[in-house]
């Protein structure tokens, strides 16, 4: 993965690093301010230098991985010494999951990578820019683009209800900024109207992206990205017409498996840092360390037993996602990811889960089957596979929601996976016990959409989620 740190665009960084600080952490990123749009940009490469620092632009929310399912806090002494007031009380569901903290990253961030992109295309839309050859703009305008999309749609599936057409022209969705310049203040648009811009960017992204990327640059987008993309989204839409056909679009341009056969099971870090499987490179704000990878086989959490029980004896991926601890309970390895929290981007593992998935609820049993079959064959021993051709239809799709469990563990998918289950009746319930108090998350609870930071709240006067 590309990571270019050129000195010559160090006014660039400073410039914007004040204004970043000043919009991220000490006031809140929205409110009104002083009219300070980044005015050094002047050549090509200071555009991709923005779009390459990816300690920004690849960074998406830890608030859903703290929350979902996949892990527990051994024990109550290791829950009362977390530092974080975030950290315990997003493990518990409480009402307002930041306590005191003022700060959010998992907002600020996304923001953070917004402004970054909205610099860009404002400023290839000025004079200084007029007289580059348009070949070598496209590729950077289409990259800001679908970078601003990404983080779009982060911010609106962990701060906005989940789609609902028939109430999505009322829900409240989130701030859409467009504008590089932060002397206004930008309410919250609709869930309807965020998801048209986030539609509106992907299409005008495809039209000026190269097909793929190399292995170098994994942070950068392309036009198998933006398919992929497209199919994520439209899964969570439950549009399953749509979600199919655009993970066909993007199988079309990349379709590597990894054999798991080939990895050694033995190893921390079985993956390369950058799997023939990844698409478009992101990962997990690093903040919280009960979400990060096994490191020295931490043991202050463990793996949910009931997750580790879906896996057979036969099945690679126990020995390749999961290590155990001192303690005697599981951790998570190092996955597709380059550092210690998880990768949360595009892969060509996931499109074939959404695919099968898709097919399988527009009734294409068949179809479903063999897509799911060609994944799985490669995550067991030789021959150990038994297929799905002979499931019945409500079977496949319940093997397939399973396969996507265990496949996209430590993903940052299962808390939006819950989301959009529980709002079609699969009636899946939470549980966690701290001190002797049992924590019950019901299904369609409005805690699984989080608060907007309050900070935010008091200096942007945004209105809050209804909890």
């Amino acid at each position: 993965m590309k990571r270019k740190t050129n000195m010559n665009y160090a006014l660039v960084v400073l410039s914007a690093s004040i204004m970043l600080i000043a919009a991220s952490c000490e006031k809140g990123f929205l409110e009104k301010k002083p009219d300070s749009s980044i005015v050094l940009l002047s050549s090509i490469e200071d555009l991709w230098n923005l779009l390459d620092n990816y300690q920004v632009m690849n960074y998406t929310s830890s608030l859903p991985q703290l929350s979902a399912d996949e892990y527990f806090i051994i024990n109550d002494d290791v829950f009362d010494g977390l530092i974080r007031e975030t950290q315990r009380n997003a493990y518990i569901w409480a009402d307002n999951p930041y306590g005191s903290e003022t700060t959010v990253a998992s907002w600020n961030y996304p923001y953070t990578g917004i402004f970054y992109a909205n610099s860009v295309l404002d400023a290839l839309e000025s004079t200084r820019f007029s007289y580059f050859p348009v070949a070598e703009k496209n590729p950077v305008k289409g990259s800001a683009l679908f970078m601003r999309a990404y983080l779009f749609f982060d911010l609106l599936r962990t701060f906005a209800p989940i789609y609902d057409p028939a109430t999505a022209n009322t829900d409240s969705g989130i701030p859409i900024r467009l504008q590089s310049g932060i002397d206004y203040t930008a309410k919250r648009s609709s869930v309807a109207a965020s998801y048209d811009q986030i539609f509106n960017d992907l299409e005008s992204a495809k039209g000026l992206l190269p097909n793929a990327t190399s292995p170098s640059y994994l942070n950068r987008p392309s036009v198998c990205a933006v398919y992929a993309l497209m199919a994520r989204i439209h899964l969570e839409r439950a549009e399953y017409e749509l979600a199919s056909r655009y993970a066909d679009s993007a199988l079309t341009l990349k379709n590597t498996l990894i054999d798991f056969n080939s990895l050694d099971s033995l190893s921390e870090r079985p993956f390369a840092n950058a799997p023939d499987e990844v698409i478009y490179y992101t990962q997990q704000i690093g903040e919280f360390n009960t979400t990060q990878y096994s490191i020295n086989t931490q043991g202050y959490i463990g793996i949910d037993p009931e997750l580790l029980r879906l896996y057979s004896s036969e099945d690679l991926r126990t020995a390749i996602y999961f290590q155990r601890n001192s303690l005697g309970n599981f951790n998570v390895k190092r996955g597709y990811a380059t550092g210690i929290y998880p990768f949360t981007g595009l892969a060509v593992d996931e499109l074939y889960l959404i695919r099968a998935e898709a097919l399988a609820r527009i009734g294409n049993s068949q179809s479903a089957s063999e897509v799911l079959d060609e994944l799985l064959v490669k995550r067991y021993l030789p021959g150990a596979y038994p297929g799905t051709a002979d499931l019945a239809p409500e079977d496949l799709l319940d093997r397939i929601l399973e396969e996507r469990r265990k496949e996209l563990v430590w993903r940052g998918t299962r808390w939006h996976d819950l989301r959009r289950l529980n709002k079609e009746g699969r009636e899946i319930h939470l549980y966690r016990t701290v001190h002797g108090q049992q924590h019950h998350l019901l299904p369609n609870d409005p805690r699984y959409t989080f608060p907007i930071p309050p900070e935010e709240i008091q200096l942007s006067d945004i209105e809050q989620n209804r909890h």
